[in-house]
């Protein structure tokens, strides 16, 4: 039994309209995302098999697999609700979101810096991959990362809360070759409620999440 099921949209695919084209939001979730989704439960597969025959002979190769599946697979189920097409602007005390808002700024100096460090690191993302806000535990600060591929280059234990998906199949249909401008939009869909949520949810499991000193 598959382990990872594709998670259902939390809006309709137009919903993101003009940031985003229905189109887009279609052929990425249902093909692209269903593709990380079955390569993940594939390797799995595989995995067992190879604990079943006591076969190690492509081990490397399975879990590179099993990392850039699985990853791919986490980083978009959070992308799809990070974004509303109610969003945009930033997290204010005004709208319940004041916590994330004054931690963006201790972490970054000010949201005016946080937004050109994230779009900077998104957009300039050698290849494919992602601009990440991430919760730090072991210093409890927020810090921006940039992912290659869905795995690489992450700080081991953060956690995403807010991730720009810097991969082609995201915009090149709507913003061609573009990068930059496709970043720079989807600062008008972001949903601050929810990235709050994911804070605050990261903060009070911190503990948990990672022992250290």
């Amino acid at each position: 039994m598959a382990l990872y099921s594709l998670p259902e949209l939390p809006y309709d695919y137009s919903s993101l309209e003009p940031v985003i084209s229905g189109e887009i939001i279609e052929l990425h979730h249902d093909k692209h995302h269903a593709a990380y989704v079955k390569g993940a439960n594939d390797t799995l597969e595989q995995l067992a098999e190879a604990r079943d025959k006591d076969a190690w002979g492509a081990i490397n190769g399975l879990e590179k697999s099993l990392a850039f599946h699985l990853s791919g697979h986490i980083l978009h189920s959070i992308y799809w609700q990070n974004m509303t097409g109610d969003g945009g602007g930033e997290p204010l005390d005004a709208d319940g979101t004041g916590e994330l808002a004054d931690a963006i700024a201790e972490s970054f100096g000010s949201f005016a810096k946080f937004k050109a460090q994230l779009s900077k690191a998104s957009a300039t993302t050698q290849g494919s991959g992602w601009g990440v806000l991430a919760y730090e535990p072991v210093s409890g600060r927020l810090i921006v990362e940039q992912v290659y591929d869905h795995q690489g280059n992450v700080g081991q234990g953060t956690v995403p809360i807010l991730v720009f998906d810097a991969w082609e199949h995201a915009f090149y249909l709507q913003y061609r070759n573009q990068k930059v401008d496709f970043v720079e939009a989807m600062w008008r869909v972001v949903n601050w409620q929810d990235v709050a949520k994911r804070y605050t949810a990261a903060r009070e499991r911190a503990n948990n999440l990672l022992l250290a000193p």
